[in-house]
């Protein structure tokens, strides 16, 4: 009884003033979202499976930076780095552990622990060191941009651990894909149907998991940190070990991306790490609308799917349009263009019931 209890408590969590979308119409648009994706790849070739997946894998790091900055109030250029040094642990490890008896999800779940010990390391010095504003968004991109430089300098031989070698600014490559042991034999999780339902359900999980955070006395705490941290303080809330444990949690989920891009493509390269790459989830979130998990998860979506179109067929126009979407979103929609059009199509909703209640 009290374990039911305790679930149902936890459940209630999923609504809650921190996220968007309540009552049975939200839950029933999202359960009609996910058999639909459920559905897709019964319709859809293995390439279009695959490509799928690799938007997947970003929407992690969106999410973690989401929490950071949307919820938090500390915008992080970091997201990068921990997302290549956990993409890197993993594939040190995979190559050197091999790939038998599970080892890969050992290692999945090492490396997101050692980005995680590299976050509290970092964390610790900015948030325990009064760090803040727009000063921590140069520290976390100094640190990003020193990662990137020091690993496109490993090119040499002597630059390995174990039988792994860094390659430096060529990228490491020829680690396993994700293995699952099963008795009838291990399931690979090739870029395709299998790791397509594998990443889904995941995203799903972390997504739920997130709302209920955010809803909870937790995530009370880092909003009331981020409208106003002197009066948390005042409270008597220790503000600098909410905000650590808020950018540990995001900094993860980096570290998450990064350990299922390197397993995806069986490859990861400094270039991940660049002053392009930890500027894009900024682009992701801040479209979305960063003060929601729900905006940005869908907006991430929609601007990946974007980016990647306008990459195939005008690559020199593609991180134009997504600095000149930057700039729109800050002047037009600051709270994020699909917030505000949640927020629009909301009001118009509301406005045309109370209308049909006057005339009925």
């Amino acid at each position: 009884m009290a374990l039911l209890s305790r679930i149902t408590s936890i459940l209630t969590l999923l609504e809650g003033p921190q996220t968007l979308g309540r009552g049975r119409r939200f839950w029933a648009g999202f359960a009609l979202v996910v058999a639909a994706a459920s559905a897709y790849p019964l319709f859809a070739d293995g390439y279009d499976v695959g490509n799928n997946v690799y938007f997947f894998n970003w929407i992690f790091m969106a999410l973690g930076l989401c929490l950071i900055w949307g919820y938090g109030g500390s915008l992080s250029f970091g997201q990068t780095a921990f997302f290549g040094i956990a993409g890197y642990a993993y594939g040190v490890l995979t190559i050197n552990l091999g790939d038998a008896y599970g080892l890969t999800l050992l290692a999945l779940v090492a490396a997101v622990l050692i980005s995680a010990v590299c976050a509290a390391i970092l964390g610790y010095f900015l948030f325990f060191g009064r760090i803040s504003g727009v000063f921590l968004g140069i520290v976390t991109l100094s640190v990003t941009l020193v990662m990137e430089r020091f690993i496109s300098q490993t090119a040499g031989p002597e630059w390995h651990i174990g039988t792994a070698r860094l390659n430096g600014f060529n990228g490491m490559g020829a680690m396993p894909s994700l293995t699952i042991p099963w008795p009838g034999g291990p399931i690979v999780l090739f870029p395709d149907v299998a790791l397509y339902y594998a990443t889904l359900v995941l995203l799903i999980l972390v997504y739920l998991g997130l709302r209920v955070l955010v809803n909870s006395r937790f995530g009370n705490v880092i909003v009331a940190i981020r409208e106003n941290p002197q009066r948390a303080e005042m409270l008597g809330y220790d503000v600098r070990k909410y905000q650590l444990g808020t950018f540990i949690i995001g900094s993860s989920l980096a570290g998450l991306s990064g350990v299922l891009y390197t397993s995806w493509g069986n490859y990861i390269t400094p270039a991940s790490m660049g002053m392009t790459a930890a500027s894009l989830p900024i682009v992701w979130v801040a479209v979305g609308g960063r003060s929601d998990l729900t905006t940005t998860l869908f907006g991430t979506l929609l601007v990946l799917i974007g980016f990647q179109a306008l990459t195939i067929y005008g690559s020199q126009y593609a991180l134009v349009v997504m600095g000149a979407l930057l700039v729109l979103t800050v002047l037009v929609a600051p709270r994020g263009i699909v917030a505000s059009a949640v927020s629009l199509a909301s009001k118009r909703w509301t406005r045309k019931k109370a209308q049909s209640g006057e005339v009925s």
